[in-house]
């Protein structure tokens, strides 16, 4: 299968020069969480802007400095596999796709390619053999900011949130947290005296250093009030085809991995489930 036959071509993008203000407005408009960036007024793709971009680096404005500049893209004509390959050899989940003038045309993601290729194949493996066995979880009583640094410790995009019985409860996102959170600036001081020479009647002089930094923000809200509750999971034994499937029916990424008990085994995602379309293919 060649990747225009599911390409995304209503992309949303983003140019330079621009602001994180003006991404971040965007993304949550338009409930993306990559864009590409064009230069000015041009297709020109010169480099891919993510949520995680924008919270990992509170301090920059500028989406310039912002953004990955080490672009891996795809074309129309090229295999499914060959884009699939290129996503789990440079650990991303998202590709532009450029003619050959490196204009942009669109956009695929690991979601495309499982939901739209691997759901369409017979594949009988067992999710256990790509599912990640270490995940993050919280209370579902944790405010939020504990619940995200505990994601951001993991390098993973999700958490999920268990109850005083550490059942599962519920699923939060990265997109989760960025609509309960915003990007405010404090300022803080620092002062050093350093004593003159002579003697002890001589004066101090004081030297004042004002720091202003941006930070994230959450609502003051618990994990509960915010995760989404109804959550689709699948058993260790379920096959890569059916979890695909599963995948395009709730429209999501990941899905836990639990135990006949409900107790949590790991979690798949689509990024994870390409591996078994290289294998077939």
């Amino acid at each position: 299968m060649l990747i225009k036959r599911i390409v995304s071509k209503n992309v949303i993008s983003v140019s330079v020069p621009g602001n994180r203000y003006t991404a971040l407005d965007l993304m949550k408009k338009e409930n993306v969480s990559v864009v590409p960036v064009t230069k000015g007024d041009t297709k020109k793709v010169v480099g891919i802007l993510t949520r995680s971009d924008l919270i990992n680096n509170p301090d920059e404005e500028q989406i310039a400095l912002l953004m990955s500049r080490d672009l891996i893209t795809a074309k129309v004509d090229d295999e499914v596999s060959v884009v699939a390959k290129k996503m789990l050899d440079n650990n991303i989940r998202r590709v532009p796709v450029v003619n050959d003038d490196d204009e942009l045309v669109g956009i695929v993601t690991s979601f495309d390619l499982v939901t739209q290729a691997l759901a369409k194949l017979d594949i009988d493996i067992p999710v256990e053999k790509y599912m990640l066995t270490t995940v993050p979880t919280t209370w579902d009583e944790a405010p939020l900011n504990v619940a995200f640094e505990s994601m951001k410790f993991f390098g993973l995009k999700s958490i999920l949130a268990l109850n005083n019985n550490c059942k599962l409860t519920g699923i939060l996102t990265e997109t989760d947290f960025i609509a309960e959170s915003e990007i405010i600036s404090e300022r803080t001081e620092h002062s050093s005296t350093v004593g003159t020479e002579g003697d002890k009647w001589s004066w101090d002089s004081t030297s004042i250093l004002y720091i202003e930094k941006n930070r994230l923000k959450f609502a003051d809200k618990l994990v509960k009030d915010v995760a989404v509750r109804e959550v689709a999971t699948a058993n260790s034994k379920t096959k890569v085809s059916d979890c695909a499937k599963n995948m395009k029916q709730e429209n999501i990424e990941q899905i836990p991995v639990a135990d006949v008990d409900g107790e949590i085994l790991g979690l798949v995602r689509a990024s994870d489930l390409m591996e078994a379309l290289l294998e077939e293919e």
